[in-house]
Formats: structure tokens, C-alpha cells, sequence
């Protein structure tokens, strides 16, 4: 689709003015996400700016919903993150894009039988992407019993039907039926019992794999001229997309866990920010582009983030072993109470040797959100946001049930 033409937004003004009263004091963690979100709309042509700038507070202070969920739901923690290093030195090689073929080539099954037994069902070993066709085999104690040859868009259809949409649920029951109308698996085996799906795959992030979803979901509320779904999920797609841009979203080494750096998350996400961003960081990005290829402008983003992972973890090493030991963690009050969090002139150091990599990824991630809004639009058929502009969006409180989950450490 070619790229529209939008005159540059009158943003100046209205911008400085925000900067100037930015309230100092925003709940630990969250600092960023709301920055980012509010900043992105200043990204927007004229068109579009009318009906985001009068939700400005509901943008940014929804920004932070998808994190408050993390403790609620099963599903929402692997949305956040995708370990790239648990899938080899070449993930971008060997990692599938679309969704659902990463769940054809990666779920397995266990089929329980009336006699007590339980089978296993595995994708063959050396089935790629290009296949024209599945190798399922049905195994008991690690011996193949049976296997078959199933159309490839047979199988898929299979897995979206009775995986793709449950990749949060432990145990995905699939009927005994379900299984003998794929072709070749009639007697798989016949006197099953019951079936479920096992899916170990999202379980290592599928924040690439997410964030097309979640696209499309904007552009129908677009395209229905639903103003109080494109609001939520404009804040949300938000909070995704700058989870995208931080280093440590793209490794299982995701806090510094496993090389003695436990706490650099936050270091880097939320402490550097808050020192540096308002004073010293320029959030000029320019305007929104039209996305033409979404699944890879996201692999791209979730790229440039995992080639930064190196960087983040090695100067940070390199700098604790010889500054000293003391000066590098203190004690400060955040909204009444005492926390511990990296010292300011250790942060400084640390700040200055990453080069600007922080307001580079903060950049990146405003100019990015503000083009997937603007991208939804416009595949939307660019439809007109006065009831947008009209609409009272309500800042509710997402009153979850908090729940024993288990989440990354750095989250908690």
C-alpha cells in the first residue's frame, strides 16, 4: 500500500508545555512506559493528533495495564519478552515468524488410553517450514509405534482450531474425535481416552509473535469506529512495543541472573530514565511512517534489541569489578518507602559508557508506536476521529485478583 502524505503536526508548543510539568514522582517501574506512550502522540499528522491529544493522560497512564495483569492471568507474563539465546547462537535464522507455524513445528500431545496408558504424539524430528506435508509419530517409551503423513495445511488448521488460541492454558484438552478426522490417524489409537495439547514453546516469550495481533486488533477498532477500544488498545500496543526496544526483553538472561548482575533490568529500564530522561534526552523523533511490512518491522525492532544485549551486560560487568564496591548500590525513599537501587554517580558512569544506547531505544520506541497507530489508521481506511476526540474515556482501575504466578524476578 503506498505511504500517505501528512503535513508535520504543530506539536512545539504543546509539547514543551507537558515537559515543563511533568509530575516528578511516578509509580516505581512505570516511569518509562508512560513517558514513551505520551510522547508517541506527538508523532501523529494532524488528522490523527485531534482525537489522540485530548486522551494524552488516558495514554499514558494506561500504558502500564498490560503489567498490572502480569499477576492475574497465566497468559499475559510471555507477552512481555521472547528469549532469542534459548533458541541457539542464529534465532533469526531458525525461529519461524508467523505464530501459528511456530506452534505446528513445536507443540506435542499426550493421548490417554482406556487401559491406563499414555502415548505421546510428536512432530518428527527434521520437519521444517517449507513442508509440504507433517510427519506425526505416535510414541510409547520413547519407540515409535505408528506414524503418519499429514497435509501441511491440514495440520495447521488442526493446530489453529485446538492450539493457537489456548498457548496459556497448561492442559488443552483435544476430543479423541478430533484426532481420527486428521487424515492417517484413525486408529491413534483407538481406544483413546482422552488427548491434550502440550505447547512448550510460548513458555521462552512471544512478544514478536504478539505484537501482529494485537496490530490487528487496533486496525478493527479502527475500522469499527470503536473510540474506547482504540484508546485501550493504542495504550496497550504501546506498552508492547517499548518492551520490544529494551535489550533485556530478547534473553534469558533477562536480569542479569546468570552473570552475576541480578538487578540490571531495572537498571537500565527504569533507574537511567529517571535520572537522565527529561533533562537530558531529546524526544524529537520526527513523524509516524506508514508500516508496509508489520510481522517484519517487528522482528526487526525485537533484532536491533537483541544485537544491544552484549553491550548492556558487558560494560556493566566491566564497571563493577573496578569501581568500588560500596559506592554502587544505595538507600533511597520512592513514595514512602525505603528502596535499594544503583547510586547516582555509579548510574552516571554506567549512563555515559552506554553511549546513548537508552535515549536511542527510547527514541526508537516513541517514533515506532506512533507508526503502528498511525499504520492501523490508515489500513482502517483512515476514518474520521471526531468521536474519538468526543469520547470520555474513563481511567478505571483494573482491580485484578492478584494471583500466585510466576513472573521474572525483575518484575516482582
Amino acid at each position: 500500500m503506498k505511504q500517505p502524505h501528512f503535513l508535520l503536526a504543530g506539536m512545539l508548543p504543546g509539547l514543551l508545555l507537558w515537559l515543563c510539568t511533568f509530575p516528578p514522582l511516578l509509580p516505581w517501574g512505570f516511569f518509562g512506559h508512560r513517558l514513551i506512550n505520551k510522547m508517541a502522540v506527538f508523532t501523529l499528522p494532524p488528522e490523527m493528533i485531534t482525537g489522540f491529544k485530548p486522551h494524552l493522560e488516558y495514554l499514558s497512564d494506561h500504558a502500564v495495564d498490560p503489567d498490572k495483569r502480569r499477576y492475574a492471568t497465566h497468559f499475559e507474563a510471555v507477552r512481555h519478552y521472547i528469549d532469542l539465546d534459548h533458541w541457539g547462537a542464529n534465532p533469526f535464522d531458525s525461529l519461524p515468524r508467523d505464530w501459528t507455524q511456530a506452534l505446528v513445528l513445536n507443540t506435542h500431545y499426550e493421548i490417554y488410553t482406556q487401559k491406563g496408558d499414555t502415548l505421546e504424539v510428536l512432530v518428527a524430528p527434521g520437519t521444517t517450514l517449507d513442508s509440504d506435508s507433517i510427519r506425526l509419530e505416535l510414541m510409547a517409551n520413547g519407540k515409535v509405534l505408528q506414524d503418519c503423513l499429514i497435509p501441511a495445511e491440514v495440520y495447521r488448521a488442526f493446530v489453529i482450531e485446538h492450539v493457537r488460541n489456548a498457548y496459556y492454558e497448561e492442559r488443552r484438552l483435544i476430543s479423541c474425535a478430533a484426532w481420527r478426522k486428521l487424515p492417517g490417524t484413525e486408529s491413534f489409537p483407538l481406544d483413546c481416552e482422552s488427548s491434550i495439547a502440550l505447547e512448550p514453546f510460548s513458555i521462552h516469550g512471544m512478544l514478536p509473535y504478539f505484537l501482529p495481533q494485537i496490530q490487528y486488533q487496533l486496525t478493527e477498532a479502527f475500522r469499527l469506529r470503536q473510540a474506547t477500544r482504540i484508546l485501550r488498545l493504542s495504550a496497550e500496543i504501546g506498552h508492547y512495543i517499548a518492551d520490544a526496544h529494551v535489550p533485556l526483553h530478547t534473553t534469558k538472561n533477562y536480569n542479569g541472573q546468570l552473570s552475576g548482575q541480578t538487578g540490571i533490568h531495572a537498571f537500565w529500564e527504569s533507574r537511567l530514565p529517571e535520572l537522565y530522561a527529561i533533562e537530558q534526552y531529546n524526544f524529537f523523533v520526527g513523524k509516524a511512517t506508514y508500516i508496509t511490512d508489520i510481522q517484519g518491522f517487528y522482528w526487526d525492532i525485537v533484532r536491533q534489541s537483541h544485537l544491544l544485549v552484549d553491550s548492556v551486560l558487558r560494560l556493566e560487568k566491566q564497571l563493577s569489578a573496578v569501581y568500588p564496591s560500596d559506592a554502587q548500590s544505595c538507600f533511597e525513599e520512592r513514595l514512602g518507602v525505603i528502596v535499594r537501587t544503583p547510586c547516582t554517580d555509579y548510574a552516571q558512569v554506567y549512563h555515559k559508557s552506554l553511549n546513548g544506547m537508552v535515549e536511542r531505544r527510547m527514541r526508537a520506541a516513541i517514533q515506532a508506536i506512533g507508526s503502528a497507530w498511525l499504520t492501523a489508521w490508515v489500513d482502517a481506511g483512515q476514518p474520521e476521529l471526531t468521536p474519538l476526540r468526543d469520547t470520555v474515556a474513563v481511567l478505571d482501575e483494573q482491580n485484578l485478583p492478584v494471583r500466585s504466578l510466576r513472573v521474572r524476578p525483575h518484575e516482582e
